[in-house]
């Protein structure tokens, strides 16, 4: 078991579900996983008419390449720079807001603990950034909640200590490594802990069933877009997919969209997003970073306690979701990651994964000087 003391047993031992202490009216009861993986609301509709657009705009080159005046450019980011001001620079306001209270780190990968490469097997962390992701779980429960396969993520982090959020939260599971924290303890005497000493349970697959689909709807897309499309990559994350069109040409852009759409006309269980030059095929289900990070807090015994100060940092508007359930609950700090002002629910910015490392090496040297 680890030193964490998180709820690494079957979902029937989550606690109580989170309640909001800000914006709506504050509310309690159970929402084990299954509860709060719901299916989703069949009145959701995709709209694809701006897809190509979309697709555009998600792409840092046709910022940098946008003819926007230099002093209209630079208003635009004053502005936007004093509406989500730099976590660094705003660093001891930050530490301010979390004395005495209970930190706890939620980690984005890919474009937060590592930089947005055209090959996605080659993002790897630098061991600078291990040592900084290493610092920050030794003092306060650490999270990597990525779109990433739980085990890829793992494989590129490799540290046993975190807990790991795969599939855009849908694949979940605690550490296999002790760190030494104080709710290890409060697990032991509420009786919470599974007591098979190695971590291994897996806290919450709410898309389970959709296993067979996806792993279908993968051989179909390998088969339709990666033949045809050239540049296109598509990759298996267990409970969802990406099809990466980063090394695609732009006027095949919309040909791989329509691919990737006749594809899944197939599948109505199945939805698809968007993401930083990546498209999401994705269980048609209510489940998202947000629903992940409110399922952990449950997990930690944090989701009633007013003493908690979660930090999430991550790039991509699959996390706004995240953020949203952090200024729902009018707790901790969403900072995003992006050199480019852009609507964001996050309170805070860094501009890329270095800026992150500093960020999580002051938050570390930071609890050295409040220990002593």
């Amino acid at each position: 078991m680890t030193k964490h003391g998180v709820v690494l047993g079957p979902e029937e031992a989550v606690v109580a579900a989170a309640r909001h202490f800000s914006f709506p009216p504050p509310r309690t009861g159970r929402e084990p996983c299954k509860k709060l993986a719901a299916q989703v609301d069949l009145g959701a509709a995709a709209v694809t008419g701006s897809w190509l657009d979309s697709m555009k705009a998600s792409s840092p080159r046709h910022r940098l390449m946008a003819p926007v005046p230099g002093a209209a450019a630079d208003a635009e980011h004053e502005d936007w720079m004093e509406r989500h001001p730099s976590a660094l620079e705003r660093f001891d306001a930050l530490a301010a807001a979390a004395k005495g209270k209970q930190i706890a780190v939620f980690l984005d990968y890919d474009g937060t603990l590592s930089p947005i490469v055209e090959d996605p097997d080659r993002a790897v962390m630098t061991d600078e950034m291990r040592d900084a992701v290493r610092g920050v779980a030794a003092r306060f429960p650490t999270a990597i909640v990525s779109g990433r396969c739980r085990d890829k993520v793992f494989g590129f982090v490799r540290l046993a200590e975190l807990y790991y959020a795969g599939s855009h939260g849908m694949d979940i599971r605690g550490p296999t490594a002790g760190a030494d924290h104080h709710a290890h303890a409060k697990e032991e005497e509420a009786g919470k802990s599974n007591g098979d000493g190695d971590g291994e349970s897996v806290l919450c697959q709410p898309a389970r069933e959709f296993l067979p689909v996806i792993e279908e709807v993968h051989g179909a897309l390998v088969a339709k877009v990666e033949s045809s499309i050239p540049g296109a990559k598509v990759e298996n994350n267990k409970f969802c997919l990406s099809v990466h069109f980063r090394c695609v040409e732009e006027k095949a852009w919309g040909a791989l969209f329509e691919q990737v759409r006749s594809v899944l006309k197939d599948h109505p269980g199945l939805r698809l997003t968007q993401g930083r030059k990546v498209l999401e095929v994705r269980p048609m289900i209510k489940w998202d970073k947000g629903k992940a990070l409110e399922f952990l807090l449950q997990s930690l015994g944090y989701a009633e306690r007013s003493d908690v100060f979660p930090i999430y940092i991550g790039d991509d508007r699959t996390d706004e979701d995240a953020f949203k359930v952090l200024r729902s609950r009018g707790q901790g700090a969403g900072i995003l990651v992006s050199k480019f002002p852009k609507d964001t629910t996050a309170s805070f910015s860094l501009r890329e994964p270095a800026e992150v490392k500093d960020f999580l090496r002051r938050l570390v040297a930071h609890a050295n000087t409040t220990a002593t």
